[in-house]
């Protein structure tokens, strides 16, 4: 793996930084299983690129797919706490609506814009998405140690004793769906300004992107309090895209770009039964 390589997977390892802490926000401090991501993944992409090619300025129309994000996360909250639907199902019907959603919003399905100003036009896109990601992670870090946020955090815990408390879980709930996807909306926008084009296909596989993430940070760090466990989806980030590109560019073993799926699969497979396997080993030494 050369230089060129290695800059190009911390490039879209920062952007798929944002997913991976939506992702820890739904899994880990809500404990919801939401699918949601795959669609608001591609809706932040082609609302973003379909105004961006409409001519209006990449600044506003980031934010706008950031707005659609948080709607696509609230309808799937909505689903759970107003009629009872199973939190999995409930991102299942709002992944599968958003794919025809995502498609008339483009009204194709690829759009282009790499000959259009974006929020990468005239800045470096590792620098840019390093700042975005710094950002985020001082944002959700303040905010999880506000009292709201202890609040969030407490319905993933126990939302029996936290509604005993007077917090209104079904609500915390539809915030926090809301702001996840709302952040992964945020990285989708980032991911088709940096690549110059949006497509309807572009957000399959991003939930297990985010949990491998989620996870590999979590397995290397052993993360105890919320700033180190967001800090680790980022490192997880990184980490994932250079392995994934060192495997890749191992031709001896003879994997493909086709096989990033496999690749996927197996990482997020090691990464979850490597620990179990350190603990079963120390338990019988």
């Amino acid at each position: 793996m050369n230089l060129l390589q290695l800059l190009g997977s911390i490039e879209i390892g920062l952007i798929y930084a944002l997913i991976a802490l939506g992702v820890y926000i739904s899994f880990r401090i809500i404990d919801f299983p939401d699918l949601t991501v795959d669609g608001s993944f591609t809706l932040g992409a082609s609302v973003a690129a379909a105004l961006i090619s409409s001519g209006y300025p990449a600044l506003p129309s980031t934010l706008i797919a950031i707005l659609a994000g948080m709607l696509a996360g609230m309808a799937t909250g909505y689903l759970n706490v107003k009629w009872n639907i199973l939190g999995l199902l409930s991102g299942i019907l709002t992944m599968t609506a958003l794919y025809s959603i995502n498609l008339r919003i483009m009204g194709k399905p690829n759009i282009a814009i790499i000959n259009d100003p974006t929020l990468f036009t005239q800045h470096s896109v590792i620098v840019l998405s390093a700042i975005i990601v710094i950002i985020t992670f001082l944002v959700l870090a303040w905010f999880f140690s506000t009292e709201f946020g202890l609040s969030m955090r407490a319905i993933g815990i126990n939302p029996r004793v936290s509604s005993a408390y007077g917090i209104k879980v079904g609500t915390m709930k539809i915030i926090a769906l809301a702001l996840s996807n709302g952040i992964v909306a945020f990285g989708g926008a980032l991911f088709a300004q940096s690549q110059g084009f949006a497509d309807i296909s572009m957000g399959t596989g991003t939930i297990i992107v985010g949990l491998a993430s989620v996870m590999i940070g979590e397995s290397l760090l052993g993360p105890k309090k919320i700033i180190f466990a967001l800090a680790a989806c980022i490192i997880g980030s990184l980490l994932y895209r250079i392995a994934i590109a060192f495997a890749l560019n191992i031709h001896d073993i003879g994997l493909q770009a086709s096989d990033l799926n496999l690749l996927t699969a197996c990482l997020v497979t090691m990464t979850m039964i490597l620990p179990k396997l350190k603990t079963t080993l120390e338990r019988r030494l």
